[in-house]
């Protein structure tokens, strides 16, 4: 959540910072600002919504140094007055914050009994005003000495008065990445913000305090003691290149599912049809002595997870499960070295799933993480990484990272199904050719895209919406349900299509919507066995599966799931549109969330 911008150097701080923030706008947008160093003055002008409204605001404004953030509200509404960056009370230093202070409210308390005014409910103007408090005149010494007194999440860049060539920034459990050229410094959230303008990128990790100065960086522990920092090497960047005509970010993503696919697989099944991952540190004694695999995520990636757990069962013949990353901990889960915990995360900084694979590796369990970062937190501490080749993705609700996820989880799966020989080796190659020929059958479905528009009013007038299916067809329902509420606000509902006459089938009526999903053949019987009981009870169904009303072509049961749900993420997509949604940045939601 948040992002943070950063520049020091020749050139006009203010336009690199608004653009830096307009890339980052995805991890929030409920408000933005920016602090512009100005000889020794510092200006502050901050905007309710979008960072492009930064641009009217600052006008001609210039200067060498500036930090910026756009926000998404965890304490405070989204207001001018809660919009970073915030001030300590004689404006001595500026800060702009990314996470959670834990104990803002213990700190804040004391702090008022000194006298001090709040001047927003932030959590993040604690940070600001216990700066001044403990101002000595070091300002690595004071900004160490105030980061001990916090509990919980930061990546923070801050201003001091007194240092006007320095921009100092920090980072605990939040992402923070430092860039240097010759002609200037760039801080930012996320890599891809700075990696174009940067000769070379470094990455600031938990408990490290960064000197930012033009062309230089400096980094030290808590302590003071100096670290020597490596460079992240960059295989490629994925630069966003726009809609390409497309009205909507997320329609062209749906679009670029197949080219996802592909290039995920590309990396990882070779030409003769074998998987291989590199740098894979599971022996064939250690995959055969697995007997547990859980499978560890949020949001869409949660659903990937929930078909990799009902696929381990099936072809892996292992006990698996799903577990939402932030009731992971609560579960207080047994797990020990015959454990695979597979973490599922597009940015690699999901803060539950951080958390959740720091659980797993204290307790001894293996580790595979699925990323689409490579540089990402999750990345550089799980044992394992496998890498989603999706591209970048500008659009909130997730498509084509799902997707390469799903990708991802098969080939794993296949892989140590093939290790402990619960499958053959032609076994093996037949399920990889059939995940190969997947983009080419989604791609005679997105070629029918515009024919999914017509069940946008019928969504619409219901009353009330339910997704129901059975084994890979409920995953997918899953999925199908999360993207009609995330992007048309609609409310909807998803159960086991069994489950239904256990209580749920009292609200079905005449006003009432229900999407069936049933393309798994083996259990098609008995889904249809509930959409009769709903029929009866007068509601409509639309019915997806391989001769339903929307049609999906045949393939093997376990690979429904990255078919089925292309036409319901266009119907989700064509209902936003038709209610005017904002639909590339829902309300309230961020693209990574990296606080609990």
């Amino acid at each position: 959540m948040c992002g943070i911008m950063g520049y020091i150097g020749e050139e006009n701080a203010k336009d690199i910072v608004i653009s830096g923030l307009e890339d980052l706008e995805y991890r929030g947008y409920d408000s933005a600002g920016i602090a512009i160093v100005n000889n020794e003055s510092i200006n502050i002008r901050k905007s309710v919504g979008s960072p492009s409204e930064l641009r009217k605001l600052t006008g001609n404004e210039f200067g060498n140094i500036a930090i910026g953030h756009t926000r998404w509200a965890t304490h405070g509404a989204a207001t001018a007055e809660n919009a970073h960056p915030h001030t300590s009370e004689s404006g001595l230093f500026t800060i702009v914050h990314n996470g959670i202070i834990e104990n803002f409210a213990e700190l804040k308390a004391v702090l008022e009994s000194d006298g001090i005014i709040f001047r927003s409910d932030t959590d993040t103007e604690v940070i600001a005003h216990l700066l001044e408090k403990n101002y000595n005149g070091d300002l690595k010494g004071t900004v160490s000495q105030v980061l001990k007194m916090l509990v919980g999440s930061y990546a923070l860049a801050i201003l001091c008065r007194d240092y006007s060539d320095t921009v100092i920034c920090a980072k605990l459990s939040s992402p923070l990445f430092v860039g240097t050229a010759e002609e200037g410094s760039f801080i930012a959230s996320d890599v891809s913000a700075i990696a174009e303008k940067s000769h070379r990128l470094y990455r600031l990790n938990d408990n490290e305090i960064g000197l930012v100065k033009k062309g230089e960086l400096k980094v030290f522990d808590l302590d003071g003691c100096r670290i020597r920092k490596n460079e992240i090497k960059l295989k490629a960047f994925d630069k966003n290149d726009g809609k390409c005509g497309y009205e909507h970010f997320m329609l062209k993503e749906i679009h670029e599912q197949p080219t996802a696919i592909r290039n995920t697989l590309k990396e990882i099944i070779t030409e003769n049809n074998q998987v291989f991952f590199k740098n894979f540190h599971l022996s064939s004694k250690a995959i055969d002595e697995l007997n547990n695999i859980i499978f560890v995520a949020c949001g869409s990636a949660f659903h990937v997870g929930f078909v990799g757990s009902y696929l381990c069962e099936r072809i892996l013949h292992k006990t698996s499960s799903a577990c939402v990353a932030s009731e992971f901990r609560y579960k207080k889960p047994h797990l020990d070295g015959n454990t695979l915990a597979v973490i599922i995360s597009q940015s690699g900084e999901t803060a539950d799933t951080l958390a959740a694979l720091r659980i797993a590796k204290m307790q001894g369990a293996k580790t595979v993480s699925i990323v689409n970062v490579e540089n990402s937190t999750i990345a550089q501490e799980s044992d394992n990484v496998i890498m989603t080749r999706a591209g970048k993705e500008i659009a909130v609700a997730t498509t084509k990272a799902y997707s390469a996820q799903l990708a991802v989880v098969y080939s794993l799966i296949f892989y140590l199904a093939q290790k402990n020989k619960s499958i053959t080796k032609s076994q093996s190659e037949e399920f990889i050719r059939e995940l190969k020929s997947i983009p080419e059958i989604e791609e005679k479905i997105l070629s029918q895209s515009t024919g999914f528009y017509k069940y946008s009013e019928q969504i619409i007038q219901a009353k009330y919406i339910c997704f129901i299916g059975r084994s890979f067809d409920y995953c997918t329902a899953m999925e199908a349900s999360l993207k009609l509420k995330e992007i048309s606000y609609i409310p909807c509902e998803v159960y086991p299509a069994g489950e239904l006459k256990h209580g749920t089938i009292s609200l079905v009526d005449k006003n009432s919507l229900i999407f069936a999903l049933c393309c798994c053949e083996e259990i098609k019987a008995k889904t249809q066995s509930n959409i009769n009981e709903v029929i009866s009870r007068g509601a409509d169904v639309i019915c997806v599966s391989h001769d339903g009303e929307i049609s999906v072509p045949y393939t093997d049961d376990i690979f429904c799931p990255m078919l089925e749900i292309i036409p319901l993420q266009l119907i989700a997509y064509y209902t936003a549109k038709k209610k005017n949604c904002e639909i590339d940045k829902p309300r309230n939601l961020a693209k990574s969330v990296t606080v609990e």
